[in-house]
């Protein structure tokens, strides 16, 4: 069964003051999913009010000994980087989770662990997921490029929009392409990875590997030793998109975060075809509470249409997150889809009849979209970079034309 892991390794961590929100991410291979596809899927459980936006970026050509500025310092750049499209809180430079052009999928975990993380600024988990999309062309690659990252910069900072307290965490990953899967788990500048191949594995706030390590750092073996480390149990089922989008949804189970302090703020679920004729489908809420929103599909073409409605304000240089001290202030991020989307939300939580039409027609313009994705999957012919250029732009439009 897919579904929520046990809390123990939480609940033993709750005298440190920050406990990391129970975000959860998923991915299922064959033949646990069907057709020959893997299904990677992930919530992100965040602050309440935080605004999550969608960005896409082209692949870019840099400079020799450019940087690059990422949430808290400025790295060296690498020559070219990636095609990549992204959900995150709109305050920071990195991501939650996304994709990259060549099937690549990250998603990050903040996780509760018995070493403290560093308050001192540095790398967030974040700015490393989208790190390893811009650098890495297989899950591999992203892998070696974050462990890599993680060594020379390390991690630290402020993981929330707060200038009250910094609540700063260690990191896990889950990496994933056409072929593999990596769970890469983060304890400063220790870190443990396994490959997976096959089933279903469920990553959450806690460490979970164990025995069964397939890379590590050479020191981790005698650190671990002092430190202890939990045990996460795999729970596994077949999974089609629809079924893992069903699961996101489930708050009963506690997958779908919905608590006094934190929502599921933002919601993805990939398909990346092993036939490698076939592309990689990302489907994007770009608004919180998954049981609420719709799922938009997106793929990656030569020729995207950017999709400004989904997108947060730009503060640049005056922005609070980038002045220090950090956060004095806190400005609206909210974009146009998160705007209409609080009017559907608030429809849903107050009217009962008229929430429960319009859930079902929410529900039926996501099941429009993911049937005429499943044609493109299921289709013999090329797909036309015409038709899906401005797949997501299109969606997004629709559902807020829809709302008003």
């Amino acid at each position: 069964m897919l579904g929520p892991l046990p809390f123990s390794l939480w609940h033993l961590s709750l005298f440190r003051m920050a406990v990391a929100p129970p975000s959860y991410c998923f991915v299922a291979f064959p033949p646990r999913a069907k057709d020959g596809l893997v299904v990677f899927g992930k919530n992100s459980a965040r602050p309440r009010d935080e605004v999550q936006e969608v960005v896409y970026f082209s692949a870019a050509d840099h400079e020799p000994e450019s940087k690059v500025e990422c949430t808290y310092i400025s790295i060296n750049q690498v020559p070219r980087t990636h095609a990549i499209v992204i959900s995150r809180p709109a305050w920071l430079w990195g991501a939650e989770m996304g994709a990259n052009e060549h099937g690549v999928c990250i998603a990050n975990e903040a996780i509760n662990a018995r070493e403290p993380a560093a308050e001192t600024e540095a790398l967030l988990g974040m700015d490393l997921v989208r790190l390893g999309l811009e650098r890495g062309a297989t899950a591999k690659e992203a892998l070696d490029v974050i462990v890599a990252l993680l060594e020379e910069h390390g991690q630290g900072g402020n993981y929330y929009e707060d200038a009250n307290s910094c609540h700063s965490f260690q990191s896990a990953f889950l990496i994933v392409d056409r072929e593999e899967a990596w769970v890469l788990e983060t304890v400063g500048k220790y870190w443990a990875a396994e490959k997976i191949t096959e089933g279903v594995k469920c990553i959450c706030n806690q460490l979970s590997l164990t025995t069964k390590i397939d890379a590590e750092h050479p020191e981790l073996r005698s650190y671990a030793q002092s430190q202890g480390r939990d045990t996460l149990e795999k729970q596994e089922e077949s999974i089609t998109v629809q079924t893992m989008i069903d699961v996101l949804r489930d708050k009963a189970s506690g997958v779908c975060v919905d608590s006094e302090s934190f929502l599921t703020t933002a919601s993805v679920v990939s398909v990346l075809p092993q036939n490698g004729s076939s592309p990689c489908i990302h489907y994007f809420t770009g608004t919180p509470d998954p049981s609420r929103s719709i799922f938009k599909p997106f793929i990656f073409v030569d020729d995207v249409k950017l999709v400004p409605k989904a997108q947060s304000p730009c503060f640049g240089d005056d922005d609070p997150a980038k002045k220090e001290p950090r956060f004095q202030e806190k400005p609206d991020r909210r974009h146009e889809l998160y705007k209409a989307h609080e009017w559907a939300r608030a429809v849903l939580e107050s009217d009962e009849e008229q929430g429960q039409k319009l859930r079902k027609t929410m529900l039926e313009l996501e099941k429009q979209g993911l049937e005429a994705m499943e044609e493109i999957l299921t289709s013999s012919d090329p797909l036309d970079p015409t038709e899906v250029g401005d797949l997501f732009y299109d969606c997004v439009d629709t559902e807020i034309k829809f709302f008003k």
